[in-house]
């Protein structure tokens, strides 16, 4: 790994702010390699250095895997120069290079986004081959009956040769506006709402809640966001269809 600013490198690792570990070099609690640094833009590499504050030796995570509630109106990209990003709404202390987000949520889509930077990671619960489930949660303006879970069931053909996987569908709340939940295995443009549109029905609203096997955090709140734990990275690949 190439060597970085000391103060980014602490802060990339999510217990720090880039400013706490400025302060931190400031009292001459940091040290690399067993020597007292004196600035925070003194660069390391925590693959060959071994970093301490207050004698206690950090242990750098490789990776990062973070859960984030996204909020309507936001845009699940690295960057736009007009929109909101995903990125943008990470606090300070949770930012690093590299990071994206593990699939996308439309701009008035909702819900979980998983941000990482292991890449490898993202294309293993990503790849369509690997069937890893996601469920959301819709509001429908129209009614939906056994039929209709019955044809989500067969998998729905979108036109021409687009025939969706086996989708299960489930009414939460049934009213005028249905309120119902859907995992697929797949991630086609739109495909949720393409999937109503074959039977004349409108997505209203629409969140995903659930990846692999690991549920949104019902106590993160639009635009908020935790590290994930390595035994919820590993819900995430398993497989609930």
């Amino acid at each position: 790994m190439a060597k970085e600013r000391i103060d980014k490198l602490i802060a990339s690792q999510g217990k720090y702010s880039r400013s706490q570990v400025k302060d931190l070099v400031r009292k001459g609690m940091v040290r690399v390699n067993g020597e007292r640094i004196r600035a925070s833009d003194h660069k390391a590499d925590p693959d060959e250095d071994q970093i301490q504050i207050s004698s206690q030796r950090l242990q750098f995570k490789k990776h990062l895997y973070i859960m984030l509630n996204k909020p309507k109106g936001v845009v699940s990209a690295t960057e736009d120069r007009r929109m909101k990003t995903v990125l943008d709404l990470l606090p300070e202390a949770l930012r690093r290079r590299n990071l994206f987000p593990a699939g996308r949520l439309d701009r008035d889509t909702e819900g979980f986004v998983l941000i990482t930077d292991d890449g490898e990671f993202a294309h293993r619960i990503l790849s369509p081959k690997n069937h890893i489930p996601k469920t959301y949660e819709a509001e429908i303006d129209g009614p939906v009956d056994d039929e209709l879970i019955r044809r989500f069931h067969q998998g729905v053909s979108l036109g021409g040769d687009t025939l969706c996987r086996p989708a299960e569908l489930r009414i939460l709340r049934d009213a005028e506006h249905p309120y119902v939940q859907i995992t697929i295995c797949e991630g086609m443009y739109h495909q949720i709402k393409r999937m109503f549109e074959a039977f004349g029905r409108r997505v209203l609203a629409l969140k995903r809640v659930r990846m692999g096997a690991l549920a949104l955090d019902d106590a993160l709140k639009p635009g908020e966001c935790r590290e994930l734990t390595p035994n919820e990275v590993g819900l995430i690949c398993m497989k609930r269809l």
